[in-house]
């Protein structure tokens, strides 16, 4: 068994842990994964990739997401998640500044992928080591301020998007420019990494126990995955699509990660005050509403309120639902955060791939939307299926 490693510097404060989760996050999820949605409409204009091969990418960018996954799912060693968390770090910025290197889509599969590994890397690892360190410290085990790093991320791509496109920059120097702020964000994520944690006792205390609800929680997810994913990866296409709102693509982005950014905050409290699962299913429901919005109309309004609505939804579920399965798994709360994401990544690795499809066989969005409503619902019925069997009188958290 590896022996944890001790740092030699001073233990790190509850705020250097916090900023160096915000950090990873802003890098290997709002650089690695959301660059791509803003960047997804210039590359089509500019460097010649067609709505297909962009679906495809954002399909092989979740591939690698969840071969990470499955990876951190098989790891018990402390140090070696520690380990390849940190090796994750300096991976995303490559899977940004790469971007750049190349004009093939071979190349740009490649690096789609490498990006995924290292989003894995950030979302699991990196927050399984926040949730622990919460845990062993005595702190209140919730990621709301932790999960702002997602929110961050988006506002950040899309304001640097915002400023490219004013700067007339060609796509590859986009990318560059992301690629400078990915290697920023790496520099504070390293210094701030959580320490190893302490090695459990026991293989006993070291094994996650299988848990009937977990299927149910299980199929939630990948519905919120395919909500998810659809949005996170046409969003700024389909709001570019319509005429009269060409240009406003990368502002409506910026709205999106506006809302995002205290919205994992805020979900954390509701689900102290009514419970996690009653929570998840109000985000299901508001997430319902960000995705029927733009099938049911193209007035500029109807495109804001969906943006506001998706970043303030989407990152709450994904806070929430890691939190739900990590805290009942305190010995490796990333490996648990792991088999849970499996069903999240299938849905994203199929959800691009079929829209892109859908939108080449209709010329338009609505069709997928309507049916990322529908599997919504689904996730919702899940949801409540699930709470009615296992926790029926789940408990609240006082303020």
């Amino acid at each position: 068994m590896d022996t944890p490693t001790t740092h030699s510097s001073p233990p790190l404060r509850a705020w250097q842990v916090w900023l160096g989760g915000i950090a990873s996050l802003i890098l290997t999820v709002g650089m690695a994964r959301f660059a791509y949605t803003p960047m997804l409409p210039v590359m089509q204009a500019e460097a010649g990739l067609s709505i297909t091969a962009g679906g495809w990418l954002a399909t092989l960018n979740y591939v690698g997401y969840m071969l990470g996954a499955l990876l951190v799912a098989r790891i018990e060693s402390p140090l070696w998640r520690h380990r390849l968390y940190s090796a994750g770090l300096w991976l995303a910025v490559l899977g940004t500044a790469g971007m750049a290197l190349s004009d093939h889509v071979i190349w740009w599969a490649l690096i789609r992928f490498l990006g995924g590994i290292s989003g894995a890397a950030g979302m699991l690892l990196g927050t399984g080591l926040v949730l622990n360190w919460l845990m062993k410290s005595g702190k209140r085990a919730e990621l709301g301020a932790h999960f702002m790093g997602v929110g961050l991320g988006i506002v950040v791509s899309a304001l640097a998007a915002a400023w490219f496109q004013t700067h007339a920059w060609t796509w590859g120097g986009r990318w560059w420019g992301f690629g400078l702020i990915a290697a920023l964000c790496a520099v504070v994520a390293w210094r701030w990494r959580p320490p190893v944690p302490d090695a459990p006792a026991s293989q006993q205390q070291r094994a996650t126990p299988p848990r009937p609800w977990l299927w149910l929680m299980l199929a939630a997810y990948f519905c919120a995955g395919v909500g998810f994913v659809v949005s996170a990866t046409f969003t700024v296409a389909i709001i570019e699509a319509v005429p009269n709102l060409t240009g406003f693509g990368a502002w409506a982005w910026l709205i999106c990660g506006l809302a995002a950014t205290p919205s994992v905050y805020l979900w954390a409290r509701v689900a102290r005050r009514f419970g996690e699962l009653p929570a998840l299913i109000a985000a299901y429901t508001c997430q319902i509403s960000s995705v029927a919005l733009p099938a049911l109309s193209d007035h500029w309004l109807a495109a804001l309120c969906a943006a506001a609505l998706f970043g303030g939804t989407a990152i709450g579920i994904v806070s929430m639902t890691l939190a739900f399965v990590g805290k009942r798994a305190p010995q490796n709360p990333g490996k648990a955060m792991a088999q849970l994401t499996l069903g999240y990544g299938a849905a994203q690795i199929a959800g691009p791939a079929l829209t892109a499809y859908a939108v080449d066989a209709t010329g338009s969005y609505h069709g997928a939307l309507w049916m990322t409503s529908a599997i919504l619902v689904v996730g919702i019925l899940c949801l409540s299926r699930l709470q009615r069997a296992y926790f029926p009188a789940a408990p609240t958290t006082p303020r």
